[in-house]
């Protein structure tokens, strides 16, 4: 079975569809990566929040897109960009990548991005906007694709 693209606003997600979401963040994040922080944040269901995801009939990937627009100037954020552990290696990000910012334009797109993976990021336009910084543990690193 290949992975189908899929998206959503917040208040579309049925809660079967958020709950499958989340649980990948925390597995990934929170468990894998040993690091306990408030993994919900409140951001997930904000009404400008898109969920993009990669469902095979589970969810292999996914990340969310914050519109931060303001004062009529377009700005998102991509954030919580996750694969499951047994589904990499596999273009998984680059996809979710391309759909999102397919979604933002030409728009001023910002993450924080673990710092290891900053070349990972530079191949979608994204470079370092600000000094590296410690976030639970992990090393990261702003960065911005104008």
């Amino acid at each position: 079975m290949s992975a189908e693209l899929r998206q959503a606003w917040a208040a579309d997600l049925d809660a079967a569809t958020l709950y499958r979401l989340l649980r990948l963040r925390v597995d990934v994040f929170v468990v894998e990566q040993e690091c306990a922080y408030p993994e919900l944040d409140g951001r997930d269901l904000l009404a400008t929040t898109r969920h993009l995801w990669l469902d095979d009939g589970g969810v292999l990937a996914t990340l969310r897109l914050l519109d931060e627009s303001a004062d009529g100037i377009a700005c998102y954020r991509i954030g919580r960009v996750c694969v499951a552990q047994s589904a990499r290696k596999h273009g998984y990000t680059t996809q979710l990548m391309r759909a999102a910012l397919a979604e933002t334009g030409s728009a001023t797109v910002r993450l924080d991005a673990q710092s290891h993976l900053v070349g990972m990021y530079a191949k979608f336009g994204f470079a370092v906007d600000g000094p590296e910084y410690d976030d639970d543990g992990i090393m990261h690193v702003p960065m911005r694709r104008a």
